[in-house]
């Protein structure tokens, strides 16, 4: 049995090949193209959450160093307060004394 195929048949045949091959490169360039599209896609979105990230991250540091310093300067109008009381109660015992010594003289 013999097979013979002509000149026109052959390159018929090899044109068939190529644009086979050829339209299975391009779909496959597509698919690449596509998950490259959606890895960006997906890279984009972490960036704009990192970024919403720092902002918030930026904000808290600006609200905590205010914070930080309302609470000092509490503790230090506390502090204040107390030694008034202090001096106020020491005060009192020394009349209270006094008054106690006059009492006593009488």
């Amino acid at each position: 049995m013999t097979f013979q195929l002509e000149l026109w048949q052959l390159l018929s045949l090899l044109g068939t090949l190529v644009g086979v091959l050829f339209a299975l490169g391009k779909l496959l360039l597509a698919q690449i193209g596509k998950s490259l599209d959606q890895r960006f896609a997906t890279v984009e979105v972490q960036a704009v959450s990192w970024q919403n990230l720092e902002r918030e991250f930026l904000k808290f540091q600006a609200e905590m160093a205010v914070q930080y310093v309302r609470r000092e300067d509490y503790v230090r109008g506390q502090s204040v307060i107390e030694a008034k009381l202090d001096a106020i109660a020491s005060e009192l015992k020394r009349v209270q004394i006094d008054g106690a010594k006059q009492g006593n003289a009488r």
